[in-house]
């Protein structure tokens, strides 16, 4: 007797070959049997009108700290999602020595705006090293999960406070942090992952300690997975760098192994880069290189309000009034002279190279705090300036002043070409992903990455094949990131399952929700047209609702299975 059979459907099964009817047989949280069956079965599911396809892989979330208080890591399986991988950008919860708990919740905190009373109530930080928190997160889990150990957090472990500081580490560091490495890689960690952004900050300021290290000790690193079979190198904000100097392939070349960095995309202030970055993409491929950037499918519209946004991080004048605690802040806005240095550096004079000056037309008020500002809400800052008769910086600060930093806003710098972006989904050697989904919760909430896809950009735009999207969705991510037994619907393979109707899948608008612990507010997304989401087998979702089992489980990589057996 099957546990499940699924009758009837449309089974794009993840292989990028022509979708075709059929059903699938589950037993033992395996696919026992593809084509047209009949025979008993504790459940039966009627999937006629659906598709049929593997569950869906986000490869960028940062669950690290969610995942021990919600083992469904909401709302992700809501959209079909049957595996997370987080660990992303080099932060991590792991290792951590005992007084090193709230160094790292202050770089999860801002970097991936968190809220720290969340982080405080929630993380019980009952581990020190990497395999230990493995173990423990193993304990109960709804999805299953694959971590990346963060350079960063690894960095701290070794070095103690002075990772913030000291740009060199000492041979005897290096080779402890390379000890880590390996025996992460061993303990079924699915790679390391790294970061160059040279905003990301703590809490109090100080650069994480992913983002202090030079490139040499990046190289070094990456050597430590010379010779093991699994591992995946991930790097947040390399494309610059992989642009200018290949620095995501020379990570590949010393490894070994595969590469998959953030991002590519449109940026209207340098609106050819993304062509010149497809082309040395595939200039690489070409070479035999296995390094991937990622694409973020989602409209790239971020909501913000002046009390914790990341907008202007790259702003030198900008930057460290953003990190006063309120009333400071509203001073420090006030102030002729920083208003002045704030308008210079918000139209792009004497920047940096790596910051841009602020398109304010992409700037809009999505909420106004004060029944006054109501009419403002929809309308972007340059509007607003505009019929104000002001610089687009006074028009802002001096309604978050009146609104004593309550007032919120939709950012979206990035991306809005429909043209580069189905032409970058087009590409076989790009990664869709960057959901970032368990980050910037108050702001965003990009768990629908997936119905996204599939309902826009298949449906509704025609940019990919329903078979293409599933296979860049489900096979592609698998086959990356070393789960070899996922991402087909094949006789064998694990039964990670969603079932979906093509015709209404979408994301919903996300929704205020108050369930983080401390009771902090997080942004919801839910999922129209995701029937069921099936994970090892087991119904986790049907229609929405957890069903109540807990079927997931880490996802260890070859390298761990190699060594227990």
């Amino acid at each position: 007797m099957y546990d499940i059979l699924i009758k009837g459907g449309l089974i794009a099964d993840g292989s990028g070959m022509p979708a075709y009817y059929g059903d699938v047989a589950i037993k033992d949280g395996k696919i026992a049997e593809v084509g047209r069956l009949d025979g008993p079965a504790e459940r039966v599911i009627n999937a006629e009108g659906r598709v049929v396809s593997p569950g869906f892989i986000d490869n960028h979330c940062h669950f690290d700290a969610q995942v021990t208080w919600d083992p469904l890591c909401t709302f992700s399986p809501n959209h079909g999602v049957t595996t997370v991988i987080f660990g992303n950008c080099s932060l991590g919860l792991a290792p951590v020595r005992p007084d090193g708990h709230e160094a790292l919740a202050m770089m999860l905190s801002r970097v991936e705006a968190i809220p720290m009373e969340s982080l405080a109530a929630g993380v019980k930080w009952d581990w020190e090293t990497f395999p230990q928190y493995l173990d423990k997160i193993d304990e109960r889990l709804g999805v299953n999960v694959g971590v990346m150990m963060g350079h960063s957090a690894i960095r701290q472990y070794v070095m103690g406070d002075d990772a913030r500081e000291r740009e060199q580490a000492t041979p005897e560091e290096l080779e402890a942090m390379k000890a880590i490495v390996r025996d992460g890689i061993r303990a079924g960690a699915v790679g390391l992952s790294f970061d160059r952004n040279r905003g990301h900050l703590d809490l109090l300021g100080r650069k994480i300690p992913g983002i202090v290290a030079p490139f040499e000790e990046i190289y070094d690193l990456c050597s430590a997975l010379q010779g093991l079979s699994s591992g995946v190198l991930q790097c947040g904000s390399a494309y610059p760098h992989e642009i200018k100097e290949g620095f995501a392939t020379k990570m590949g070349d010393i490894s070994g192994r595969p590469v998959v960095y953030n991002q590519i995309t449109y940026n209207q202030n340098v609106p050819n880069q993304w062509r010149d970055h497809l082309d040395i993409v595939e200039a690489r491929v070409r070479e035999g290189r296995q390094v991937y950037p990622v694409i973020n499918p989602r409209p790239q519209a971020v909501r913000f309000t002046m009390k914790n946004g990341q907008i202007f991080d790259r702003l030198p004048t900008w930057q460290p009034l953003m990190l006063l605690e309120p009333a400071e802040k509203t001073a420090a806005f006030s102030d002729p002279a920083n208003r002045a240095k704030m308008r210079s550096e918000a139209d792009g004079i004497d920047l940096p190279p790596t910051a841009f000056g602020i398109v304010w037309d992409r700037v809009y008020v999505t909420r106004a705090a004060l029944p006054q500002n109501v009419g403002l809400q929809g309308k972007s800052i340059a509007a607003i300036a505009a019929a104000q008769g002001k610089h687009p910086v006074d028009a802002l600060l001096d309604l978050v002043i009146e609104e004593d930093l309550n007032t919120s806003f939709r950012n979206s710098q990035s991306g809005g070409d429909d043209g580069a972006m189905a032409t970058m989904l087009q590409s076989p050697y790009t990664v869709i992903g960057l959901s970032d989904a368990g980050a910037h919760v108050v702001f965003e909430a990009g768990y629908g990455y997936s119905s996204i896809v599939l309902g826009h950009w298949v449906r509704d735009e025609g940019v990919l094949t329903l078979e293409e999207a599933v296979r860049k969705l489900t096979f592609m991510q698998a086959s990356l990131y070393g789960m070899h037994d996922r991402g087909l619907l094949w006789q064998g393979m694990a039964a990670d399952i969603t079932i979906f109707d093509l015709a209404t899948i979408a994301a919903e608008e996300p929704e205020e929700v108050y369930d983080l612990p401390a009771g902090m507010m997080r942004l919801a997304q839910r999922a129209t047209g995701v029937d069921f989401t099936i994970v090892n087998g087991q119904i986790l979702f049907e229609n929405g609702e957890h069903s109540g089992a807990l079927p997931g489980r880490v996802m260890r990589n070859r390298a761990y299975s190699m060594a227990t057996v």
